[in-house]
């Protein structure tokens, strides 16, 4: 009979770890040794700082935050200015669209809009060989669409006459009647690209891509989407970025522009020195939320996140609120860019040239425009249901239906193009509103920035916003005391977002015992403190994006408004407890695709010499990765697998023989204690 793999005994471990009852550790912490009264302190301290601060601790962090003071490390993550980034820096330069504006990410990855128009004649292809080599392969998918279209149709009609192409039918060898002949061409085309694959993959990658920039349109597509995973990355191993932009864009340009965001938000947790700057991105994107899959937010989101997000995540709320508010990104994703006053010159159809307008004399009795699109609320649903005073707000439909009206006229120029934020007056509903028993004057556009300040000043947006910070930094219910001082300081300071945190981690109650690796990480936040905990190399960060979705976290992913909740009570089941323990088992083991581990160098700063069994190395991988903060009950039910000589390597012949270090990392990384912070 043959014997069970090592993975497969391995995830027998793991579901131990929730069969033994620790799925309620996870949500309510478990049992703890009697906890030190009033404060952390000693190395906890720096524990919980970090914990609580960063993504997850890396091997030696504790150590230096130690060494600085806790409380001066602090200040200085409160000041991202003056900690040096250049080593993340370096890692995000191959993503170059991080650094273009809308308008060219459209130009050098063009959407199926701009293929149309080429397709319809009223473009035309770029000059430059390597852009058009992008066009022209996605100007033979949106034929090849087309074709299918018309032999769909051609079939829909009653005539059940096969279509062929250039006159012959294939035939099934199987039943002697005609087959599909689109998926014979499909299978021919996988075949013809195999053997062009591997002649490429013989070629120094300027060769390889000079070859393939001469290759007919069709052939360059079919190279592209019939290479995948690690032939796909062997495809543009040692090409330059720009190149194997080119490369992976010939098969969905839309999607290079997405992988790399999500690939460099990886990358900035991971490896960024500054670490609260970049929860607090995380933390403010999830606040004013926007889904990457929506149309053109595809495009616009670099943008959104680059120049709207970042610049103000450590400063006023306001800036903020502004910066959002007028974003393409949000404008296009909740829809206010289309919508206009129902008493609007254009809802009107009052021409240009004729100025009806408060001043000039009433505006003449006309049939309304059928198609303006009329008055959404989305955009003024979401601004003080989520983005200020909450849901319990104390505002009422009417407040919603006239934030809405001050919004009308918040346009863009051709968004699927990369315009910009613009002011439409002819779209502007006129008159005034009263907004939460506020008089908001006529004054176009000026009134949405009267609206926002209101609202930013508002104390109800100051407790709302505080809250929310508490629940992400202390708990899923922050003690009331602490939100109060917190929104004090929010009302004081202006909503001055750096001196309402100073105020939460200078508080005793960010620093109780009862909050020491109480809050359970979300899946992003797990994923990456796993990386940074066992000192991997990310290489390639696409394959963390594809266990991120598994566990219903893809960045940028949500499509509600609500962003990703912070609470344990979504993430805590054991399917999906399972679901991280296997993560953490492979990349112990090195068996993530595009991330390099090496466990055993996790030993050697707790260790004088390596470990001869499983049980040092367990106390070992203990300090090392959990600061020896794990709980009796974890600890027995992972020394009790520690047994099957299949984890630990164990031989009767060979009692020397080290420990199956990379398993014993990984059943702690999967363990309750990690999985909170």
């Amino acid at each position: 009979m043959e014997m069970p793999s090592l993975r497969y005994r391995l995830l027998v471990a793991a579901a131990f770890l929730v069969a033994a009852g620790l799925t309620t550790q996870f949500a309510l912490g478990g049992k703890k040794d009697k906890p030190p009264a009033g404060t952390i302190y000693g190395q906890k301290r720096a524990v919980h700082a970090l914990n609580r601060l960063t993504f997850g601790p890396r091997p030696g962090d504790v150590e230096r935050v130690t060494q600085i003071g806790v409380d001066k490390w602090i200040e200085l993550q409160l000041h991202p200015d003056k900690i040096d980034d250049t080593a993340l820096e370096v890692r995000l330069a191959p993503f170059r669209t991080l650094r273009m504006d809308t308008k060219e990410i459209v130009e050098n990855f063009p959407p199926n809009q701009l293929i149309k128009q080429i397709a319809d004649g009223k473009a035309s292809l770029p000059h430059d060989p390597t852009k058009r080599a992008v066009y022209e392969a996605q100007l033979q998918r949106f034929e090849d669409k087309q074709e299918r279209k018309e032999a769909a149709a051609t079939a829909s009609t009653g005539n059940n006459e096969l279509v062929c192409r250039n006159g012959a039918c294939p035939v099934s060898a199987d039943s002697a009647q005609p087959s599909d002949p689109d998926e014979t061409r499909r299978r021919e085309e996988r075949r013809a690209a195999n053997l062009k694959t591997q002649e490429l993959l013989d070629l120094p990658p300027d060769e390889r891509m000079k070859e393939i920039l001469q290759m007919s349109p069709e052939d360059r597509r079919a190279i592209a989407t019939n290479n995948k995973g690690a032939k796909a990355d062997a495809l543009v191993e040692g090409m330059s970025p720009q190149q194997k932009e080119t490369v992976m864009a010939l098969k969905n340009p839309e999607q290079v522009v997405v992988d790399e965001l999500i690939q460099a938000k990886l990358q900035r947790a991971i490896y960024s020195e500054r670490q609260l700057d970049e929860v607090m991105a995380d933390f403010w994107f999830n606040h004013f939320n926007v889904f990457v899959n929506k149309g053109a937010d595809r495009y616009l989101l670099t943008s959104y996140e680059r120049d709207a997000i970042r610049p103000h995540v450590l400063g006023k709320f306001e800036d903020l609120l502004v910066a959002t508010a007028k974003s393409p990104a949000m404008l296009f994703y909740l829809d206010n860019w289309l919508r206009v006053g129902p008493d609007s010159e254009i809802a009107l159809g009052i021409p240009p040239h004729q100025q009806h307008r408060r001043g000039y004399g009433p505006a003449p009795q006309r049939k309304k425009n059928k198609q303006a699109s009329g008055l959404n609320e989305n955009y003024g649903r979401e601004l003080m249901e989520l983005h200020t005073l909450s849901v319990n707000g104390g505002y009422s439909q009417t407040d919603v239906t006239e934030v809405a009206k001050v919004f009308t006229g918040w346009t863009l120029d051709q968004p699927r193009k990369g315009g910009d934020f613009r002011f439409e007056p002819r779209m502007h509903e006129p008159g005034d509103k009263i907004v939460l028993g506020h008089r908001i004057k006529e004054n176009g556009e000026k009134e949405g920035l009267e609206v926002l300040h209101l609202l930013a000043r508002n104390p109800k947006t100051a407790h709302f916003i505080s809250q929310k910070l508490a629940t992400r930094f202390v708990s899923d219910d922050p003690p009331a005391a602490l939100v109060d001082r917190m929104t004090k300081t929010f009302l004081k300071k202006d909503g001055d977002i750096r001196e309402v945190l100073r105020t939460m981690f200078r508080s005793p109650e960010f620093w109780t015992p009862d909050t020491y690796r109480a809050k359970v990480k979300t899946p992003l936040e797990f994923v990456v403190s796993s990386i940074r905990a066992s000192g991997a190399e990310v290489d390639n960060a696409r394959v963390l994006v594809g266990t991120l979705n598994n566990m219903g976290m893809v960045p940028y992913g949500m499509m509600p408004p609500t962003g990703y909740s912070m609470k344990a009570e979504v993430w805590v089941n054991s399917s999906a407890l399972l679901a991280r323990m296997n993560f953490a088992l492979g990349l112990a083991a090195g068996r993530v695709r595009g991330v390099k581990v090496d466990a055993v160098s996790l030993l050697s700063a707790n260790a004088a010499e390596a470990p001869t069994d499983a049980q040092q190395a367990l106390a070992s991988l203990e300090s090392s990765l959990l600061s020896g903060d794990i709980s009796r009950q974890t600890h027995d039910t992972i020394s009790k697998q520690l047994e099957d000589p299949k984890i630990t390597q164990r031989r009767l012949d060979d009692p020397k023989r080290p420990p199956n270090v990379a398993a014993i990392a990984g059943l702690i990384l999967g363990s309750p204690e990690f999985q909170r912070r």
